[in-house]
C-alpha cells in the first residue's frame, strides 16, 4: 500500500485499517506504561497540592515542584471501577478497573511517554523518563546536552535559557496491538492531547513553553536511547523561566549544525532494558514506513507554514455574548473531567455556555510553536471548529463555523442534524440524540504535505489533539463533559459543513453536554 493510500484510509475507511480477520488479544496486552530496569530512580513528592492557582512569579523551580508537574501533565491520578451487565438475563456482571490520567487517551491506552532534559540544583543534570507508575525519575543518560539539544533542533532555542525540555514520544505497540494501523492516527492525537495538557500545567507554573515539531529526529531519539522501530519523539517542549520571545527561535551553533548521523556520533549509544509485559508482539510494518517518511535528517528539511485559508465570512451571523476568558482551577476542572459516552443527558444549554465554552478553548490555544516561529501567529488557522447545535437556547439548531475573530457562529446548514451524524456513528459509544453540541476540528486536507510532507499529517493529529483538550478542560470548567470520538463518517461531517470545496475535512468529533454520572467507584491518586 501506498503512504499516501494508508492516511487516506486512516481517515475515510477506517475498516480498511486492520485485517478482517484482527482479534485483540487483551491476555497479551501491554502495560499502559513504560518500565525501565536496573537503571537508577529519583523518587518524586507524593504530597501533591489539589489546587494550581495563587502560584508566585516564575523563579527557577526545584525537583519538588517538577515532580508536581509531571504528575498533573501525566501521573496516573484516579482510579476507577465500573459495572457492565456482561448478560443481564443471567444477572451476570463484569467488572472495569482502570487507572486514569488527567489527559484522555484513546482505548485508555496511553500510547505516549514523557522523558526530560532537567538542569536543576537538587539533581544530577541529564535525561531522565518520567516513570508514571512509580512517580519518579528514571535517569537514561546523565550530563549537560544543551549544545548537542540545540543543534538537534535546528539553532532555533538556546537551550542554555532553559531548565528543562519535555520529550512527548509515541510507543507503536502500545496502541497497535488493539487498533492495528489505526493506532498511527492515534498516536497524533494522543500526543497533541498530552501537549495540550503539559502546555495549560506549565501556564499555572507560569512557565514559559514552546512546542518543536521539527528536529532532528535519530539525533534526539539517540540522546534519549530509544529504538526508532519502537518509539519515536513527536515533539520537543523546552521550558524557562525567562520569556519565551528572549529563548524561542533564537539559538547558538546556528553554523554547525550538520546531519543527524554526524550529530549522534558526539554521544555513545546507550541501550536500556525496559519491560513490555507482552509476549507475543506483531510487526507493524506501515508504521515504521510512516515514520521513516516522516524523518528529518538536516537543518534543511525544517519548514515554516504560512496563514491557513480562511473560510469566507459571510453577512449572516449568530453573535455570541462578549464574555471573558474563564476563571477556573485547572486541577480541578481536571478531577472532574468526565467522558459521558452513553451517560449524555439532553438539557437546554444557554448562548452564554457556549459563548464561554468557544472563547475559551480558542483563546487558550494559541503557543509559541516552530511552524510560526517567533512571529507567534495563532494556529487557528490550521485547525478550526465546526459544529452541529441542537437545543441551544436563543441558537436555531443547524450546523456553524466558530469565527474566532467576531465571536460569532456562521451558518452553513439549519435544522437538526443528529440523526444524519448518528447514522456514521457506532450508537452503543454515544447517543447523539442526548447531545447538544457536536463539535469538529477540522484542518487541511492534504494534512500541509507540500510545505511539511508526511511529518504534515502528524503535526496536524497533534494541533487537533491539543484543541481537543482545551475544548475538554474548558467544558470541564462548565459543568459539563466531553467525548472526543474518532469512530465517525468524516464524509458526512465534511458535506453538512461545506468542507470539500475548501479543501478542508473532519479530524475529530467531540460530543458536549450535560450528563449524568454512571455508578462507578472512583478515587484520587495524590497524596
Amino acid at each position: 500500500m501506498s503512504l499516501d493510500a494508508f492516511l487516506r484510509h486512516l481517515h475515510v475507511d477506517i475498516d480498511q485499517n486492520k485485517p478482517a480477520d484482527w482479534e485483540v488479544d487483551w491476555e497479551d496486552a501491554p502495560l499502559a506504561y513504560k518500565l525501565y530496569r536496573g537503571l537508577p530512580t529519583v523518587p518524586l513528592s507524593a504530597e501533591i497540592p489539589l489546587t494550581l492557582e495563587g502560584r508566585v512569579s516564575p523563579s527557577m523551580p526545584a525537583l519538588r515542584e517538577i515532580g508536581h508537574f509531571l504528575w498533573y501533565t501525566y501521573g496516573l491520578t484516579q482510579f476507577s471501577q465500573s459495572v457492565f451487565w456482561s448478560d443481564p438475563a443471567e444477572q451476570t456482571a463484569d467488572l472495569s478497573s482502570t487507572c486514569r490520567r488527567f489527559a484522555p487517551s484513546g482505548g485508555g491506552l496511553y500510547a505516549n511517554e514523557l522523558y526530560v532534559y532537567l538542569k536543576l540544583d537538587d539533581l544530577p543534570a541529564g535525561v531522565y523518563h518520567y516513570d508514571a507508575a512509580h512517580h519518579r525519575l528514571v535517569l537514561l543518560r546523565e550530563g549537560h546536552f544543551d549544545s548537542y539539544l540545540a543543534r538537534a533542533l535546528g539553532g532555533r532555542c538556546e537551550v542554555s535559557a532553559c531548565f528543562a525540555a519535555v520529550f512527548v514520544s509515541a510507543m507503536y505497540w502500545k496502541n497497535f496491538f488493539k487498533y492495528h494501523n489505526f493506532s498511527y492516527r492515534l498516536q497524533g492525537l494522543d500526543a497533541g492531547v498530552l501537549i495540550g495538557q503539559l502546555l495549560e500545567v506549565a501556564k499555572r507554573y507560569k512557565f514559559a513553553s514552546g512546542v518543536y515539531f521539527q528536529f532532528l529526529d535519530r539525533a534526539v531519539n539517540h540522546l534519549i536511547g530509544l529504538n526508532d522501530n519502537e518509539e519515536s519523539v513527536y515533539a520537543v517542549i523546552p521550558l524557562s523561566v525567562e520569556p519565551a520571545v528572549t529563548w524561542f527561535g533564537v539559538g547558538s551553533d546556528g553554523g554547525t549544525m550538520g546531519s543527524a548521523a554526524q550529530l549522534g556520533q558526539e554521544l555513545p549509544v546507550v541501550r536500556h532494558d525496559h519491560y513490555v509485559r507482552s509476549r507475543r508482539m506483531v510487526e507493524y510494518p506501515m508504521l515504521i514506513r510512516m515514520n521513516e517518511a516522516s524523518r528529518l535528517d538536516s537543518r534543511e528539511s525544517f519548514r515554516q507554514v504560512g496563514e491557513g485559508r480562511t473560510a469566507e465570512g459571510g453577512d449572516r451571523a449568530v453573535a455570541l455574548p462578549l464574555v471573558k476568558r474563564l476563571s477556573y482551577d485547572l486541577a480541578s476542572a481536571c478531577r472532574k473531567r468526565y467522558s459521558p459516552a452513553m451517560d449524555f443527558a439532553l438539557a437546554k444549554v444557554s448562548r452564554l455556555q457556549v459563548a464561554a465554552l468557544l472563547h475559551e478553548a480558542t483563546a487558550s490555544f494559541p503557543y509559541w510553536n516552530d511552524l510560526d516561529g517567533a512571529h507567534g501567529r495563532p494556529p487557528e488557522s490550521r485547525v478550526s471548529l465546526h459544529g452541529c447545535l441542537h437545543h441551544v437556547e436563543g441558537v436555531p439548531d443547524g450546523a456553524y463555523r466558530y469565527d474566532r475573530s467576531a465571536h460569532a457562529l456562521r451558518p452553513i446548514r439549519p435544522g437538526d442534524h443528529r440523526f444524519r451524524l448518528l447514522q456514521g456513528t457506532p450508537p452503543d459509544i454515544v447517543n447523539l440524540f442526548q447531545v447538544p453540541l457536536c463539535l469538529h476540528v477540522s484542518g487541511d486536507k492534504e494534512h500541509y504535505k507540500s510545505e511539511l510532507g508526511y511529518r504534515g499529517y502528524r503535526i496536524q493529529q497533534m494541533e487537533a489533539g491539543m484543541l481537543v483538550q482545551r475544548l475538554l478542560l474548558a467544558a470541564s470548567a462548565l459543568g459539563m463533559g466531553g467525548h472526543p470520538l474518532l469512530a465517525f463518517d468524516a464524509a458526512v461531517c465534511d458535506e453538512i459543513y461545506r468542507l470539500t470545496p475548501q479543501g478542508k475535512t473532519s479530524l475529530i468529533q467531540i460530543a458536549v453536554g450535560p450528563y449524568r454520572h454512571r455508578p462507578r467507584l472512583q478515587g484520587g491518586l495524590h497524596g
